[in-house]
């Protein structure tokens, strides 16, 4: 049964699955991957219906039968709306975003199949879309709320407006937007979304942190002069520039989350130690200056 304490916590950083068919587990080394996250407090997961080619859930839901007790340690996040051409689905001939009421549920009751478990802890609209119909989206939502079948909601890669937009719509918050954040992708500090979801006192989970590994195999004249900064500095506080770029987000008064997309316990128990790290404020306008490429005005 679902748990009757329903308000959203996120464990500072966020285990995401995304990636999860390029890590070749077994589902007996998926769950100890699993049991490791949790002991170093990495206790919620990021995956959508669409990961892996409609794969990802229903592999971690294998893995999770094994020792179907670890459910009630663990918070799950998974995403709906975005229709991929797919095998799986041959009706689908354009890739497109479904939020009718049918879709909404349908991939959840997918969603709850797959995972093995009977509760989603947060689930998220995973793109906005030129047809989405929020009283449809509200009511979909309101059913799945009074079934006991979802926690709580929210969004990703929303923009403020389309927030409120959506959020007039709906009794219940929306506790969290997921969008992408990094040194490498500052947009969010400048278009007004961090600052929208401070006063809405809304949690802003951060994608692809480390800018899907640019960070650190720079190309371009910008990605270098950003790795020089958060070289400049790890040096100083003793730490590695991965982690001084987790480090950055979770600084953040608006409490950014992270979600970390590997299979390495190495780097997960990295990422999980930088919530240690104490960036001066200093240190955060270097990084941001860099993104930048001047000072701040």
């Amino acid at each position: 049964m679902s748990p009757e304490h329903q308000t959203f916590k996120p464990s500072p950083i966020v285990w995401g699955h995304w990636r999860l068919p390029e890590w070749k587990l077994s589902s007996q080394a998926l769950l100890y991957l699993t049991k490791q996250c949790i002991e170093l407090g990495v206790d919620t997961i990021d995956s959508a219906d669409i990961y892996g080619d409609y794969t990802c859930e229903s592999s971690f839901g294998q893995a999770l039968a094994l020792e179907p007790s670890l459910r009630q340690k663990f918070k799950i996040i998974t995403k709906c709306g975005i229709r991929l051409l797919s095998a799986k689905f041959p009706d689908v001939k354009v890739k497109h975003y479904d939020y009718s009421f049918r879709h909404i549920v349908g991939s959840v009751e997918r969603s709850l199949r797959n995972f093995r478990t009977d509760y989603i802890d947060l689930l998220l609209l995973h793109r906005p879309s030129l047809m989405l119909d929020p009283a449809e989206v509200a009511n979909a939502f309101e059913q799945l709320k009074r079934d006991g079948k979802v926690l709580n909601f929210g969004v990703s890669n929303f923009l403020p407006y389309q927030v409120d937009m959506l959020q007039s719509y709906l009794d219940m918050p929306l506790v969290v937007n997921q969008i992408e954040i990094s040194p490498l992708h500052v947009d969010c500090f400048q278009n007004g979304t961090i600052d929208y979801m401070l006063r809405q006192q809304m949690i802003p989970m951060a994608w692809s942190p480390l800018a899907g590994g640019r960070l650190f195999n720079p190309k371009s004249l910008s990605e270098k002069r950003v790795l020089q900064a958060l070289q400049q500095v790890a040096f100083s506080l003793g730490s590695t520039p991965e982690q001084v770029a987790i480090g950055w987000l979770l600084s953040h008064p608006a409490g950014i989350v992270p979600v970390i997309g590997t299979g390495n316990i190495g780097r997960i128990k990295s990422a999980a130690e930088a919530v240690n790290i104490n960036l001066t404020l200093q240190d955060w306008f270097l990084v941001y200056s860099a993104s930048l490429g001047r000072e701040v005005d």
